[in-house]
């Protein structure tokens, strides 16, 4: 026997009855459904005829063995309906790109093999407290990979209170990871000194590597950015690249899209030296495609970086790169993002004003600039009082 009933304005109670227990007590199969299509709703017969096609479904599956009850579904059951259902519907390919990252790299090796409806908020503070590096756990994972896999799960368990598969969202009463101490808000950068012995280590790596550092330190570019550069893009004349995309991941592989917001397109000045490298790596990038020949496959773009067919870089690929040269080359790791910061650094140090450096960075709002560098500029503001004072005590 299978029926349905209304529960709410649009919401209603599938059931279907497959017998009775050892005291005689119907066991009954449930799943409550939820109609967005306002039209289905004040049209009596398609809605009649649209829940008796859920109705026949529901029992075609609990018949089948293959109904889960919302109380002994995993969570990592629930993912794959999240996925096809939510996700690959209403999130974008980067976003969407970025939560299956996290999904499993984290949350199913923590938490995939728990019941839905028995994961807790300790749980989840658990979970983000003892997340660890996938390819080096000794290594202390970012702020902002926390902070992105919380507001990965969160989504997760929001689905599943909204498909009334669970009544709470044990998401909801933990805090969003955030950065709460002078440790976390310090950026790692190299020094002067560090920047000098990385391009002496460097030196016998390829060309295109070199360039890679180079314009992530010289023009402080993201590794988005420096994979979208083309050629048509750099002025070697005026000295300048053009910021217009980015290359990311995407759930199929890599995505071309624009910068990350509208400041992130710009306009960037190169010194002089760093040209001239430029002008090298095109007469170079042009002798390699000319000996490829028929097979350079890549006939609408002219990447800076990449692979020898002409075809862009996968977007991990710089990063993958930079973590086996700095072991290789006994160099201090840091994150290559890093880079950018350590360009910023050095501008603060030498004095540049932070709304130059801002837009150099290509950031939304010179508040994100002060509040990243915060720390470099009170140091850099320091310096010019001293030296005013030097000023003073000379008049005095």
């Amino acid at each position: 026997m299978a029926y349905y009933q209304k529960r709410g304005k649009n919401s209603f109670l599938l059931t279907v009855n497959t017998g009775y227990d050892s005291q005689n007590k119907r066991i009954r199969k449930t799943r409550t459904i939820k109609i967005e299509d306002e039209s289905l709703l004040k049209t009596t017969k398609k809605l009649r005829d649209y829940l008796n096609q859920e109705l026949h479904k529901f029992k075609m599956e609990v018949e089948a063995g293959e109904y889960i009850s919302p109380e002994k579904m995993l969570l990592k059951n629930f993912i794959i309906d999240w996925e096809n259902k939510y996700a690959k519907k209403e999130l974008s390919e980067t976003t969407l790109a970025n939560y299956l990252s996290h999904i499993k790299n984290h949350i199913l090796p923590s938490l995939g093999h728990l019941q839905i409806d028995k994961i807790k908020p300790v749980h989840i503070i658990d979970f983000l407290d003892q997340m660890k590096r996938v390819d080096d756990p000794d290594t202390p994972l970012s702020m902002r990979t926390k902070q992105d896999s919380y507001l990965t799960i969160r989504n997760i368990f929001e689905r599943a209170v909204e498909w009334q598969i669970i009544k709470n969202n044990p998401v909801k009463n933990v805090k969003k990871p955030k950065v709460s101490t002078e440790r976390d808000v310090h950026v790692n950068v190299y020094d002067e000194l560090e920047v000098e012995s990385l391009f002496l280590a460097a030196r016998d790596e390829q060309i295109h590597w070199r360039i890679f550092l180079t314009l992530a330190l010289a023009a402080g570019l993201r590794r988005s950015e420096n994979l979208g550069l083309e050629w048509p893009k750099v002025d070697l004349d005026k000295g300048t690249i053009e910021i217009t995309q980015v290359i990311v991941k995407g759930t199929h592989g890599s995505l071309i899209k624009g910068p990350k917001s509208k400041n992130s397109k710009r306009l960037v000045s190169l010194p002089a030296s760093v040209v001239e490298e430029l002008r090298l790596f095109k007469l170079h990038w042009n002798k390699e495609k000319i000996q490829m020949g028929d097979d350079w496959i890549e006939h609408e773009h002219k990447w800076l970086f990449c692979n020898e067919d002409g075809t862009h870089f996968y977007p991990t690929t710089p990063t993958t790169w930079w973590r086996r040269f700095t072991k290789r080359a006994g160099v201090r790791f840091i994150r290559l993002h890093d880079l950018r910061h350590t360009s910023a650094t050095l501008l603060i140090n030498q004095g540049v004003h932070a709304k130059i450096i801002s837009d150099r960075l290509g950031h939304s709002d010179i508040r994100i600039t002060m509040n990243t560098y915060g720390h470099a500029l009170q140091k850099a503001d320091q310096e010019a009082a001293n030296k005013l004072n030097d000023i003073f005590t000379k008049k005095a």
